[in-house]
């Protein structure tokens, strides 16, 4: 994988929220990728929530 610099622009309060939930020693790109897989992760499990008796829900991966 190939690593770029980008900046992204964010509040203090955000920078600061960020700064709490990084681990000693975690990058920020760790901490964001933890962050999106959580995020992933939380929009599958609604979408099974959803699934209702003996519907099925559709799932697009490209939307994980």
């Amino acid at each position: 994988m190939s690593h770029a610099n980008k900046r992204i622009p964010v509040t203090e309060e955000r920078w600061q929220e960020l700064n709490e939930l990084k681990d000693a020693g975690q990058t920020y790109d760790e901490l964001l990728d933890e962050l999106v897989r959580e995020h992933r992760e939380g929009r599958l499990a609604e979408m099974v929530r959803e699934k209702r008796d003996d519907e099925f829900v559709e799932v697009d991966p490209d939307d994980w």
